[in-house]
């Protein structure tokens, strides 16, 4: 059965496109911030492990969202790492960073991704996919508010 939704396929797969995108900076954020709550030490130790639990929780549950609003759009998501690593701008962190530069790189990934949900939102804007524009709208206030919080630990 074909999808008709009221937005062309050409539009979908270029919506598509762009939410991959998104969903390839939010799983990397994902495991990074994931990785830094079991990692973190120092001064700040539990008030940052307790903070970095927190957003890996939520952006799990994001990833999920964005992953279903790609289908919505009847074009498949990707799911493997190196897909995201070919769609993300998000820097992988092979080692064990200080407290401080968990989270520079945390709010520098949040800003990359709250870029990328704008392009979202563009794209979705152009094809008339509120849906989306809603989704990516939601996700870009998540980003920008964690970076947000997590740049005022720095100063």
């Amino acid at each position: 059965m074909d999808t008709s939704i009221g937005i062309a396929r050409q539009d979908r797969d270029t919506i598509a496109r762009q939410l991959s995108k998104l969903l390839a900076d939010t799983y990397s954020l994902y495991l990074k911030s994931h990785s830094f709550h079991w990692n973190v030490t120092g001064p700040h130790f539990n008030s940052l492990h307790t903070m970095f639990e927190t957003q890996y929780n939520e952006l799990w549950l994001a990833a999920d969202e964005v992953a279903e609003r790609i289908r919505v759009l009847d074009v498949f998501a990707p799911g493997s790492y190196s897909q995201f690593g070919k769609l993300t701008t998000i820097q992988e962190e092979p080692g064990v960073p200080d407290w401080k530069d968990m989270v520079n790189q945390l709010v520098a990934g949040h800003e990359i991704a709250a870029v990328t949900a704008r392009e979202v939102i563009k794209a979705a804007e152009a094809a008339g996919d509120e849906g989306s524009v809603d989704m990516a709208t939601g996700r870009l206030k998540a980003h920008e508010k964690t970076a947000w919080m997590l740049r005022s630990l720095l100063k």
